[in-house]
């Protein structure tokens, strides 16, 4: 079986794809859930996409460390494992990869709202 290539992003649950309802619009009260039939999204924010990048971040710097400490231990000849080593800097390169590529297409979803006549 392949590994993940990043566990940035983490589990997705059904609220990350729910849209919570406005006002008494798309939502049943008795049950607690939206006419699309997802329970929980209600848009409470413990699943935002804000919640979710933070975490995506937060998991970068920390992959990012691991590099640095794993490539000086390379360079300075205390690395038990040096594919591990290695490992860890291409880890670290392909989550700064993910990380440019979803910006990029953050930046040009923007740019294509702000520039949507109404």
């Amino acid at each position: 079986m392949i590994p993940a290539i990043s566990g940035a992003i983490g589990p997705l649950g059904p609220t990350e794809w729910g849209i919570s309802p406005i006002g008494s619009l798309g939502a049943d009260a008795q049950a607690g859930t939206t006419t699309s039939g997802v329970s929980g999204a209600t848009g409470s924010g413990s699943g935002s996409f804000g919640n979710a990048l933070s975490h995506a971040i937060d998991s970068l710097e920390q992959t990012q460390a691991t590099a640095t400490d794993a490539s000086q231990q390379l360079a300075t000849g205390t690395a038990t494992d040096p594919t591990k080593a290695i490992i860890a800097v291409e880890n670290a390169s392909l989550e700064m990869q993910l990380a440019a590529q979803i910006r990029t297409k953050l930046d040009e979803a923007a740019t294509t709202i702000f520039q949507t006549t109404v």
